[in-house]
C-alpha cells in the first residue's frame, strides 16, 4: 500500500523535540521519508509543519513563508539560552523592573526599535553553525561563538499585557510577533530586555500559524493517533504558494522538466490560506488541468522554470 504525499500540520506540545515530532509521524504514516519545516524550541508549542513523502520537497519553500507567534516575555531577568530552560545570568532590581514597565514610552521605543528590517544576534545556544558545528555546541563546551548579526524582519511587534510576574517585581509581557523566517523569539526577549535596561527572557511560546497553516489546522499527535489527517499535495500547495493554472500541453511539458513562458499577471492567482507570502523569493506552484500539483516554478528572464518536479 502506496502512502500518500501531504503536509500534516501538528500542534506541537512543549517538551518535545521537533525531531521527536517527526519520529512520531514516521510511525503513523508507514514511512521514513518523513520531514518538517522549521524547528520548534522544545519548549514552544504550536503550528509545525511535516512533509510526508513527496510533499517533504515542499518544505525548504516553506521556510520562506512568514510565521506568528504569542509570546510571554519576562523582563528583569536574563538566562544563559534567553528562555525559561536556561541558568539565570542576571536580575535587575525591583526598582529598574518598575521604572521600565511602567514607563510606556520607553517600553513602546524599545518594541518599535525591534520592529521591521533589523540585525539580529542568534542566541548562542542555537543550531546555527559555525565552524562546521553547532553553536549550542561549542557554547555548552566552554567555548561559545561570536555570532554575526543576521537580517530578519518583524512585520510586527505588539505587546497586548503588561502585569506583575512575581512577587520580586519582575514584569511579564505578552506579545504577538510576525516575522520572517530565521527570525529567533527569544533573541527578540533578550533585545528587548537590554533595549529598556533590566534583562529579559522568554517564558511562553506558541506558534499560531506558519503561511497559510494555522491553528485551526492543526491536530495534536494524540488526535493523528486516533486519526490520521494528511492535506494533500495540492491543497498543501494552494494554501502556501501562488497558483499557475497550465493547459494539458503545459503541463506535459513541465512534467519532463522543460520551461514555460512567463505568466501574465492575471495567470496566477494568489495565496489561498490566511497571509500572503511575502518573500520575493517564493514560487509560483503550478497545477494541471485536473488540479493536481505539477510542480514549483520560479521567473527568470521571461522563462517559468521548474524548481522541483511533482508529477
Amino acid at each position: 500500500m502506496s502512502v500518500p504525499s501531504g503536509l500534516v500540520i501538528v500542534d506541537k506540545p512543549g517538551g518535545m523535540t521537533s525531531h521527536d515530532v517527526v519520529a512520531r509521524i514516521r510511525r503513523l504514516a508507514g514511512t521514513r521519508k518523513v520531514g518538517h519545516a522549521g524547528t520548534l524550541d522544545p519548549m514552544a508549542t504550536g503550528v509545525l509543519v511535516v512533509g510526508v513523502e513527496k510533499a517533504t520537497r515542499l518544505l525548504g519553500y516553506l521556510t520562506l513563508t512568514e510565521k506568528e507567534y504569542a509570546a510571554t516575555i519576562r523582563l528583569g531577568q536574563s538566562t544563559s539560552t534567553d528562555d525559561a530552560e536556561g541558568d539565570i545570568t542576571g536580575t535587575a532590581s525591583a526598582a529598574d523592573v518598575s521604572a521600565a514597565a511602567l514607563t510606556q514610552q520607553q517600553l513602546a521605543q524599545a518594541v518599535a526599535g525591534l520592529t521591521g528590517e533589523i540585525q539580529q544576534v542568534p542566541p548562542a545556544v542555537s543550531a546555527i553553525k559555525v565552524d562546521g558545528q553547532r553553536a549550542y555546541r561549542l557554547t555548552r563546551a566552554g567555548a561559545a561563538p561570536e555570532l554575526a548579526p543576521r537580517p530578519v524582519t518583524v512585520y510586527e511587534f505588539t505587546v497586548t499585557a503588561v502585569r506583575p510576574a512575581t512577587a520580586d517585581g519582575l514584569i511579564d509581557l505578552d506579545a504577538i510577533v510576525r516575522c520572517s523566517s530565521g527570525t529567533y523569539i527569544r533573541a527578540l526577549a533578550r533585545d528587548l530586555g537590554a533595549a529598556v535596561g533590566t534583562g529579559g527572557h522568554l517564558t511562553r511560546l506558541r506558534r499560531t500559524r506558519v503561511g497559510g497553516y494555522g491553528l485551526d489546522r492543526a491536530h495534536t499527535l494524540d488526535q493523528l493517533a486516533s486519526s490520521f489527517e494528511i492535506l494533500p499535495l495540492a491543497q498543501a500547495a494552494s494554501a502556501a504558494f501562488p497558483g499557475r493554472q497550465l493547459t494539458a500541453d503545459e503541463a506535459r511539458r513541465l512534467a519532463h522538466g522543460g520551461r514555460l513562458a512567463a505568466a501574465a499577471g492575471a495567470d496566477v492567482t494568489g495565496v489561498a490560506g490566511a497571509a500572503a507570502v511575502t518573500d520575493p523569493r517564493t514560487p509560483t506552484a503550478a497545477y494541471a488541468p485536473d488540479g493536481t500539483l505539477i510542480a514549483l516554478l520560479t521567473e527568470e528572464s521571461g522563462q517559468a522554470r521548474p524548481l522541483v518536479v511533482f508529477a
